[in-house]
């Protein structure tokens, strides 16, 4: 019994130092985790040399100096321009000339061209070259015979018609011809086109199958090959007419179209 009391003291004295240690680190325990904190804060605060970038508008990149909004785009009439040939044999759309109107028309005349920009050339010896002079005849391109343009086709006018009808083209120059004024220009055209029909097929057909009419019907004349199968050919005077027609070439196709 006397033992016991020591015992208890003791125990009490473990209970009250392991409360102070507890109530020591709740205390000094936050100083500390500040103290250890604050670097880290610190450097959250200071996260370094940092990079700005800046964004400019499409609208102020324009008003930029030239240097700084220089275009690497190749112009679409460099495609046309060989390069490092004779400056003499350039498409029209590879040179600016300074073209003289009153010139007399379907005289040889000079003219002084300067090469387009991204476009290079040489002259006789090899050299590059940017200013020379080009000889050419005095007239419009509207006025070039037709081998020298090209003009868009049409496949719904009648070719066999009196009179022969004509129909609106847009003709383009070709680009080794040089010529005053614009290079595309509308112009009237003949009818002339095909839809693959012969005329020697179309005769032979007159003739031997005419009377039940195979050559209406070759070439998409539906309703008079009907008539002429319906009436034997017109008992003999429909076949006749028609190898007539169909020979002279004034019976064509139904499509309005050229025999070939």
């Amino acid at each position: 019994v006397a033992a016991a009391g020591p015992l208890r003291r003791l125990r009490r004295l473990c209970r009250v130092l392991l409360f102070l240690s507890q109530f020591y680190i709740l205390s000094g325990g936050g100083s500390l985790n500040l103290e250890h904190s604050q670097p880290l804060a610190q450097a959250i605060k200071d996260p370094g040399p940092t990079r700005t970038f800046t964004v400019v508008p499409r609208a102020a990149e324009n008003k930029l100096p030239s240097h700084l909004t220089e275009s690497t785009e190749i112009p679409p009439y460099v495609m046309k321009c060989p390069s490092n040939g004779l400056c003499s044999k350039l498409p029209a759309d590879c040179i600016d000339c300074a073209t003289n109107f009153s010139c007399v028309y379907g005289k040889p005349v000079t003219f002084d061209c300067t090469v387009k920009p991204s476009v290079t050339c040489v002259d006789q010896d090899f050299k590059l070259q940017r200013n020379f002079i080009i000889n050419m005849t005095c007239r419009f391109c509207w006025q070039l015979p037709e081998t020298d343009y090209e003009c868009s086709n049409s496949t719904s006018c009648m070719t066999v018609s009196c009179p022969r009808e004509r129909y609106p083209a847009n003709c383009t120059v070709r680009d080794h011809i040089h010529c005053l004024g614009n290079r595309t220009f509308p112009k009237m055209l003949y009818c002339n086109w095909t839809g693959g029909y012969k005329w020697s097929t179309a005769l032979a057909l007159s003739i031997t199958l005419g009377g039940f009419g195979a050559d209406r019907f070759y070439l998409g004349q539906w309703r008079e090959g009907l008539g002429k199968l319906f009436s034997f050919g017109g008992l003999g005077i429909w076949t006749l007419i028609d190898v007539l027609l169909i020979g002279v070439g004034y019976v064509g196709p139904a499509d309005g179209s050229l025999y070939i």
